[in-house]
């Protein structure tokens, strides 16, 4: 078992293979579109072409054993659809996943092959939340389901998991609404007590831009640099950038008191990566948090079929194992 430190900016292990394979990955990158927030429109067709590829994606759960259970559940009279793979066993906890797609698209299916591993690996329950979309509401909107599908989780009537430590799992825009999620669970202290740690794969936690998001340059890959900034007044409409800057909107300027320890990643590369940082080093102040960046990696890096991705991932699925046995123990 892996031995994770506590409170620490680490470099992360790579050799000069595995450095050359992500940099010949990015070559690859470099000739791909840059992924924008410009309109309403092209979100759609990507979001249908999304779901089109996903038929079928049962069989892959029944190759383990397993299945996915689509619930709508509620909280306060609020209800979200979300998406819930139980282990073959009794689960030693709940994973709360978030899913990444720049809030306007994306669905809790497109992290079956990540909580597949998760399940299969950490004996976990994964709960994906099917939050709304900005595409048709703001991200408030969006933030308000994930609030949603929390306090149904951790609340004492839930049953199933009431006894369950639970790892609040999110992937860039994911990993902004699992903070955002966490900060507004202050207001029911009881509830996140019962978060047991957090897993953050290159969040997005201020909504005017962080300054590697400010200087982010044309080449940027992934990620459109330059147009980022004006995507997130785009999906925050009618706010200045004061208001943009009030958490939990912008997670990066909150109180972390109470919160749980955190395991961090963003890419080198990526123009979020001050984004992870200066949360990680505000987020440090109150609880413990390791934090990595990993060389030469863009943003969405654990989707490319590298080395560093899978160790990125393995050595996650480690982190949350221990988080659940320190729980337990």
């Amino acid at each position: 078992m892996t031995n994770f430190e506590s409170g620490t900016k680490a470099p992360w292990p790579v050799g000069e293979r595995e450095l050359l394979q992500v940099r010949n990955f990015n070559k690859k990158l470099a000739w791909i579109p840059r992924f924008r927030i410009r309109n309403r429109i092209t979100p759609h067709v990507i979001q249908a072409l999304l779901r089109a590829s996903q038929i079928g994606g049962a069989g892959k759960l029944l190759k383990h054993g397993l299945k996915a259970e689509t619930k709508v559940v509620g909280a306060g009279g609020d209800q979200v659809p979300v998406r819930i793979i139980r282990p073959r066993g009794k689960a030693k906890g709940v994973v709360l996943d978030f899913h990444g797609g720049g809030w306007v698209i994306g669905n809790a299916q497109m992290n079956d092959d990540f909580n597949l591993a998760m399940v299969n690996a950490c004996g976990v329950t994964v709960v994906s939340v099917d939050y709304r979309l900005a595409v048709s509401t703001p991200v408030q909107g969006l933030m308000e389901d994930c609030l949603c599908a929390a306090r149904w989780l951790l609340d004492d009537d839930c049953r199933e998991f009431a006894d369950l430590p639970v790892i609040v799992v999110g992937e860039s825009a994911g990993a902004h609404l699992a903070a955002a999620t966490m900060l507004a669970l202050k207001q029911s202290p009881g509830l996140l007590q019962r978060v047991s740690g957090a897993l953050l794969y290159y969040g997005v936690y201020d909504l005017t831009g962080t300054p590697s998001v400010r200087a982010a340059p044309p080449q940027t890959l992934v990620l459109d640099g330059p147009g980022m900034v004006e995507a997130f007044r785009l999906l925050t409409p009618g706010l200045t950038d004061p208001q943009r800057r009030q958490p939990p909107l912008s997670p990066l300027y909150g109180d972390f008191t109470d919160f749980p320890p955190a395991l961090m990643f963003a890419g080198e590369l990526d123009p979020l990566r001050d984004d992870t940082l200066q949360l990680a080093d505000r987020w440090m102040k109150s609880a413990p948090v390791e934090v990595h960046l990993l060389p030469s990696s863009p943003h969405g890096f654990i989707h490319f079929p590298t080395a560093i991705a899978d160790s990125v991932l393995a050595y996650g699925r480690d982190w949350i194992t221990t988080r659940i046995d320190a729980w337990i123990g």
